[in-house]
């Protein structure tokens, strides 16, 4: 992924088979593209992954990230709503959870699921925001409706429901799995890699999960909470205190 400053957050208008002799079957879940992003505001640049290049239809331009390419793929009425989520994440914490359509009025629509979770320091300063641009699949056309099937509209509302959720929480445990690495690297001076291995090794020793490792961690830095008993002993084992001269 490339970075490139991104303009001020400003609204912007610009603009396997089956032989066929078989009944039907529902379909299983289509897999969705998915793309990442992650927007640093204090460098004020965007990165994203190649699929999220995919979905926005910018993949063979080499266009370099930024809020303007993110603003003008959006369908004009969606528009709006974005910049605020993405401002109101940026500034209060916020997370949010947009469906919006990509494409203009004048051509077709495709409706994606855009998930944001503002990244903070130890401190609670939002210091940017990272998250996906989900594919949403078409509606299911059917010949006519039958009453049984009333309930689709509601169960497809259901399901989108959950999978925000799901993605929320997701996003909010790499945040904060990605904080805690960053407090591990600055107290034993070590790099990534290793800064992970220490939280499984925290995680696996305190029978906890690594997520919830991480939050007290980053809890703890912050000055919100003190660390669990058994997690306090096993960071002084990794991050043993420093002598004094």
């Amino acid at each position: 992924m490339t970075a490139t400053p991104s303009p001020t957050l400003a609204r912007s208008t610009a603009s396997s088979d089956r032989p066929a002799a078989q009944p039907a079957r529902p379909l299983a879940t289509a897999r969705r593209l998915a793309g990442r992003y992650r927007y640093d505001r204090r460098a004020g640049a965007w990165t994203w992954s190649p699929e999220m290049a995919v979905l926005l239809n910018l993949a063979r331009n080499g266009a370099h990230p930024c809020t303007e390419l993110l603003v003008r793929s959006l369908h004009p009425g969606d528009r709006p709503r974005v910049l605020d989520a993405i401002a109101a994440a940026c500034t209060t914490g916020l997370p949010f959870a947009l469906r919006v359509r990509l494409g203009s009025r004048g051509g077709g629509e495709r409706p994606v699921l855009l998930v944001g979770e503002p990244v903070v320091d130890a401190a609670g300063t939002v210091e940017g925001l990272e998250g996906l641009l989900v594919e949403v699949p078409p509606e299911p056309q059917s010949p006519a409706p039958r009453p049984e099937a009333e309930g689709t509209g509601d169960d497809r509302v259901h399901a989108l429901e959950t999978e925000v959720a799901q993605l929320r929480t997701a996003m909010s445990s790499r945040a904060a799995i990605e904080q805690a690495k960053g407090i591990l690297m600055l107290l034993t001076s070590c790099g990534e890699h290793v800064a992970f291995d220490l939280l499984a090794h925290i995680s696996s020793n305190s029978h906890r999960k690594v997520r919830d490792v991480a939050v007290a961690i980053v809890e703890s830095a912050a000055g919100h909470a003190g660390l669990p008993e058994d997690i306090q002993a096993l960071v002084r084992d990794v991050c043993p205190p420093r002598p004094h001269h």
